[in-house]
């Protein structure tokens, strides 16, 4: 537990409808282009949105997220990518040591998620490598957790080759939830390959595979262990108040 660990704040987030967005297939996975005027601070440094984009398993394995809590692997995982402004853009940000920071989000299978169905929905106009779409701004936050002030935070590397260690990850605690039909659509609806390809490949088990945490320090902003022992401690109390002062009043009528 690290008390120095503030709740995360995100500026800009949430964007007009009458800004617009572009989903893209880069061919590994589908990203979505973000605006320059969103931003989160972490001291000493500001990070600027670049873009999002998503990790997935298959309709036979859906655990494609690639981090995972106490051994538990999620349905999915969004990373909302942000790059150190003391950088002139990404490209350059990500080679340097404080380069990026991102935010993962982990996904669970629920109820229907309506803010993440405005990119599922968008899906099959980018099936293929290569192919973009533009949709309405919204508000991004809406994909993001309530609880801003519970994550776990260490630095990392990126995900995807060359996985420069330039990362800053922030990974919430809580998970956002999303229906098996919309988790079926991401985990389908794809190719990794352009549209004129005679074998089309489908885009599948885009994640990482776990790795050593080596000598990284997981920090983590939220002490829940501590509240609960807490909790059953004040339980515990109240139970031998309530067991003396039976005892007594029974001793009492003796």
């Amino acid at each position: 537990y690290d008390s120095r660990l503030e709740p995360i704040r995100l500026y800009g987030y949430n964007v007009s409808s009458t800004e617009s967005f572009t989903i893209s297939n880069n061919g590994h996975t589908v990203s979505m282009s973000l605006l320059s005027n969103m931003y989160l601070d972490i001291p000493p440094f500001r990070y600027v949105a670049a873009q999002l984009h998503f990790h997935w398993g298959t309709l036979d394995s859906p655990k494609g997220s690639e981090h995972c809590i106490e051994g538990k692997r999620f349905s999915a995982e969004l990373h909302i990518v942000h790059y150190n402004t003391k950088y002139a853009n990404m490209a350059i940000a990500m080679e340097a040591a404080d380069g990026l920071a991102v935010l993962g989000i982990l996904i669970e299978t629920g109820s229907f998620n309506p803010a993440y169905d405005k990119i599922f929905s968008q899906l099959t106009n980018v099936k293929y490598k290569g192919q973009t779409v533009q949709i309405p701004g919204f508000n991004i936050q809406d994909l993001v957790p309530k609880s801003l002030d519970e994550y776990y935070r260490y630095e990392g590397s990126l995900t995807t080759p060359p996985c420069y260690p330039s990362v800053l990850w922030s990974v919430f605690h809580h998970p956002m939830f999303i229906s098996e039909e919309q988790l079926l659509v991401l985990e389908t609806a794809l190719y990794c390959s352009g549209r004129n390809t005679s074998a089309p490949i489908e885009m599948t088990n885009n994640f990482r595979r776990l790795q050593r945490e080596g000598d990284r320090l997981v920090s983590v902003s939220f002490r829940e262990g501590v509240v609960l022992s807490v909790v059953l401690a004040c339980a515990l109390g109240v139970l031998v108040i309530i067991s003396i002062a039976c005892w007594l009043f029974h001793r009492k009528k003796r």
